[in-house]
């Protein structure tokens, strides 16, 4: 008789039920997932703002902006190894207090350095959390089709909070003053730190060994590199810095992974980078993440840039797709129960594929009903992906390796947004600049076209 697969029921009922705690438990873990990525994306209009008052220069803005998702996508994999051998719970409350800290210093900063390092500590706080939310609920939901509902649940509340964050800071911007963008962070994480002694279960994995630091210096020296670099190829196109720091992340990627398999305690289980639904399923959210961040970057530009909406009423018409994605997950969930993953992953991609077509072809004005029908499609095709891919990675990890298996797949999640920026960004930029629409426009004098060709904006 062979032994059950990781992640599955060796017998029908054999896994325990969850009960009333370990549901009101996943809706303490909401509250983390919902400011984490609602901050990376609330600063679209507190900035304007934070620049009036601050002054930075440009440099500054642009770190303002980016550092919070840099520091997390670095720390990923070394805090999730770090909860599977401190305690899931601790790394979670500890990165609560930090990002709660990190939000109240941004809020009441007094230069532009300073919320750049308010930043940064968020970034800090936000690595904990993710890792923290999605292996806990490993250790919350035995029963695979429990936690599929839960994970479920997870990444509808990841979707909304990257979605609602523009609505909500433009909202608080029309009545109160920037601080307020950060401070909203507070009284959550305090309610998260009251709250989570009391409904969620400690785990830490009790032959997880020493922390080894050349493990999360090389991870660091991997990712960091690699984001800052696609990021910087988005803006600035392929200048040498940018490049350079791409090629310097993936030579130092292989050695981190030669270091896994050489230590005796590894950040990373080994016999996960064996598994083959594991590497399909990281490298599936990776792919899913690259289709999403890089279709947003159009959608937005043509919303503002082409509809002319500010950037508020262009937030508000993204949330038919929130919608769409909390109706999409719930269906995924029932079917995997009859049909195979790979088939609703692949049906997935397919009506994803028809969604890209059909947002090809998004006339240039009267085009808003034609983009929403497009945006309602892809969060109809990609948000199941993303929910069942995730929890086929958190399935297919050992309880005591479900926070850095947690981390590799948001890790690969980050790495998908960054190049869907840089890649797509890039391709957009140059079909605009070989537009023939800027050939010679009707009424355009010929100073203005040089600078016309170089964004739409």
């Amino acid at each position: 008789m062979t032994a059950p697969q990781p992640g599955t029921d060796d017998a029908a009922g054999a896994a325990p039920k969850a009960g009333r705690k370990e549901w009101i438990a996943l809706g303490v873990l909401l509250l983390p997932v919902l400011l984490v990525s609602m901050d990376l994306t609330v600063l679209y209009f507190a900035i304007p703002s934070i620049s009036t008052d601050l002054q930075p220069s440009g440099d500054q803005q642009l770190w303002m902006i980016d550092v919070y998702g840099f520091v997390l996508a670095g720390l990923l994999i070394t805090m999730g190894a770090l909860g599977d051998r401190i305690g899931r719970r601790r790394l979670l409350l500890l990165g609560a207090l930090v990002f709660g800290l990190g939000s109240l210093l941004a809020a009441f900063a007094s230069n532009a350095e300073m919320v750049i390092v308010a930043r940064a500590l968020q970034g800090v706080g936000g690595a904990t959390l993710m890792p923290s939310t999605l292996a806990l609920i490993r250790n919350l939901f035995h029963d695979q089709t429990q936690r599929r509902t839960a994970v479920a649940v997870w990444s509808t509340g990841m979707a909304a909070g990257a979605a609602l964050g523009p609505v909500v800071s433009g909202a608080l911007l029309n009545w109160f003053w920037w601080g307020s963008v950060f401070i909203i962070n507070v009284p959550v994480m305090v309610l998260l730190l009251v709250l989570g002694p009391l409904l969620l279960p400690e785990f830490r994995a009790h032959l997880a060994g020493r922390f080894d630091l050349l493990s999360a210096l090389l991870s660091l020296a991997a990712v960091l590199p690699v984001i800052y670099g696609f990021k910087k190829i988005a803006i600035d196109g392929f200048d040498l810095v940018p490049v350079a720091a791409v090629l310097v992340g993936l030579a130092v990627a292989p050695l981190f992974v030669r270091r896994q398999f050489r230590v005796e305690q590894p950040m990373i289980d080994v016999e996960l980078l064996r598994n083959r639904v594991f590497g399909a399923s990281v490298l599936t959210n990776t792919l899913a993440s690259f289709i999403l961040v890089g279709y947003s970057l159009f959608s937005t530009q043509y919303l503002q840039n082409v509809l002319g909406m500010s950037a508020l009423k262009a937030a508000l018409w993204t949330i038919p797709g929130t919608i769409a994605v909390g109706a999409a997950v719930p269906v995924a969930t029932v079917l995997v129960r009859t049909i195979r993953p790979a088939y609703i992953i692949g049906t997935g991609f397919s009506i994803a594929t028809f969604a890209l077509l059909m947002l090809t072809r998004v006339p240039a004005s009267d085009g808003l009903a034609y983009m929403l029908v497009g945006i309602i499609a892809l969060a109809v095709g990609l948000t199941p992906v993303l929910t069942l891919v995730t929890e086929m990675v958190v399935g297919q990890a050992p309880p005591e390796r479900a926070g850095s298996a947690s981390a590799l797949l948001q890790t690969g999640q980050e790495f998908g947004g960054a190049m869907g920026i840089a890649v797509l960004g890039t391709i957009g930029a140059a079909a605009y600049r070989g537009s023939s629409a800027l050939d010679a426009p009707a009424g355009v004098p010929q100073q203005a076209l040089d600078p016309a060709r170089e964004t739409i904006g």
